[in-house]
């Protein structure tokens, strides 16, 4: 999989973004969160404002971030999942900078819409993108 571009998904923040009551089983909504994510392993993203063209219509590696109650979502085939032990915006920015040092000419997508976190992981060279861009409402 190391030759596909990579998308670490904000598991939190993109949950967060659709209010359906995620907030009373939010080990649920993560799991529902990464079943969605499952066929776009091996189709890549829809076209779409502000996605990346290497990320529409080829796989890709679908890293999913969770943390707190969320914490322990097991992973399926086409999606891992990282659990974080402290802050999932510290994970993701280490995985995106892991992702630039281990090879530099790999294509990184973090989806987030946590604008601290977009600064972080855009100064290590990674592309940002909206929740939509996963979960369209």
């Amino acid at each position: 999989m190391a030759d596909r571009p990579l998308l670490i998904v904000d598991g939190a923040n993109v949950v967060g973004s659709v209010p359906d009551g995620w907030w009373r089983d939010r080990r649920g909504a993560a799991e529902r969160l990464r079943d969605a994510l499952v066929p776009l392993a091996a189709t890549g993203l829809p076209a779409g404002s502000g996605i990346p063209p290497w990320a529409v219509g080829t796989p890709i590696e679908i890293v999913l971030v969770v943390e707190g109650a969320a914490r322990g979502v097991a992973p399926v085939p086409g999606v891992c999942v990282e659990s974080a032990s402290g802050s999932g915006d510290d994970l993701i920015a280490r995985l995106a900078a892991a992702a630039r040092d281990s090879r530099p000419d790999r294509p990184c997508l973090v989806v987030t819409a946590d604008r601290g976190l977009r600064e972080r992981v855009v100064a290590t060279g990674a592309v940002c993108a909206g929740p939509r861009t996963v979960r369209p409402r």
